[in-house]
């Protein structure tokens, strides 16, 4: 496997390679790592890590044309680890990872798997350098339609690749955590000192600009005893402080540091409802991959039992309504995301049966143990083939 970042702080390459190691397979990541105190090679949870150690200045933050000249030398040292590597199958996960490769497994004559963690080339950091990216969408159709197999992470994104990319149809597997029974648990009221019936409304993850400050403004509309907790890290979490003090909003706004993973489903479970609300800002629009979206919270949400307040996000919308595990707010407009939050908050009865579906999704399906087994039988196919 190969990937353009920490492998041991990427939840999904970590658990792909961990469910390969577990059914038998010996896997090697390849991956860019900043801490330059760390071994060149060393073995995390029994997966073998090769690293391309890099300092935190290289790395590139934004797309901008100089960074270039960096990605290319990236590509090379990345495909000469991989060449010297040997493997019976490449896996690139996501398009930066795709060229190098590409071209080890063409030098030595082994099956690719493409692992597109969301729809490539559509974000706007990156289409508005219009003649990059098509030269980009052109190298990736010539890729993909030499890929033994390919990944992703929702069926609209699936549908979305093979109708820009073609190559193989792609297989989707969802990022679900392994199966846990959550603990009753209080404790996003004891951290923030809160009151029993103090209703929670709960954003978990990063901080960014996806409509987040609409969940702000929405705040104004909350009834009293209702609160928003927002609970991560990221580059905006400053500028939404401001925001919270600007409305006055304190009180029914609280952001919070994140959790470490191995204890996030409790603090999940002690909250009344999970957001996934996405909107525009004022200047944009949601983006495809916002729209096609399955993000990890979602089923985090889920497995904790929590029912889900939801945009209009297509994989979204059809998971929530498949399972009965939730509600979509019918509006991008602050006040109507505040009354759907109010509306689902005081339907005690609604949320005691979104819970037991909740629960009921996770032990029979919503769980990595079960999907999994998709990408097993999917390497399976492929060794199949050789």
């Amino acid at each position: 496997m190969y990937v353009l970042g920490m492998a041991r702080t990427d939840v999904r390459v970590m658990r792909e390679a961990t469910a390969l190691q577990r059914a038998g397979m010996d896997i090697t990541v390849v991956d860019i790592e900043r801490d330059s105190n760390r071994p060149c090679q060393e073995d995390v949870n029994r997966i073998h890590m090769k690293h391309i150690t890099m300092p935190r200045w290289f790395m590139p933050e934004r797309f901008k044309p100089w960074f270039l000249i960096k990605m290319i030398w990236l590509m090379i040292l990345g495909t000469l680890k991989l060449i010297n590597t040997p493997a019976d199958i490449y896996h690139a996960h996501d398009d930066t990872a795709l060229p190098a490769c590409y071209l080890a497994a063409r030098i030595r004559g082994k099956p690719l798997i493409f692992d597109s963690h969301e729809l490539p080339l559509v974000e706007p950091m990156v289409t508005r350098w219009k003649l990059l990216c098509t030269l980009g969408q052109w190298l990736l159709r010539h890729m993909m339609v030499r890929c033994s197999g390919v990944i992703t992470v929702s069926r609209p994104i699936m549908y979305e690749m093979q109708r820009r990319y073609g190559g193989p149809m792609a297989v989707v597997i969802r990022n679900i955590p392994s199966f846990q029974s959550p603990a009753a648990s209080n404790a996003l009221r004891a951290y923030l000192g809160l009151s029993a019936d103090t209703h929670i409304a709960l954003y978990q993850g990063n901080l960014d600009s996806r409509g987040l400050d609409k969940l702000i403004l929405a705040a104004r509309f909350l009834n009293p005893g209702n609160m928003i907790i927002m609970m991560g890290q990221g580059v905006i979490r400053s500028e939404l402080e401001r925001s919270i003090m600007r409305e006055r909003v304190g009180d029914r706004v609280k952001i919070i540091p994140p959790v470490p993973y191995t204890e996030l489903l409790t603090w999940t479970a002690s909250a009344d409802i999970g957001l996934v609300v996405y909107s525009p800002d004022a200047a944009s629009t949601i983006t495809p991959n916002i729209q096609m979206c399955l993000p990890n919270k979602l089923f985090e949400y889920v497995m904790a039992g929590l029912p889900v307040l939801a945009s209009s996000l297509n994989a979204v919308a059809d998971l929530i309504k498949t399972y009965e595990v939730g509600r979509i707010v019918p509006s991008h407009e602050p006040e109507e995301i505040g009354h759907a939050i109010n509306a689902m908050l005081e339907d005690r009865q609604a949320l005691v049966c979104m819970r037991a579906n909740a629960l009921a999704a996770t032990r029979q399906d919503l769980n990595w143990e079960r999907e999994s087994k998709r990408l097993i039988d999917f390497y399976g196919e492929i060794r199949a083939t050789r």
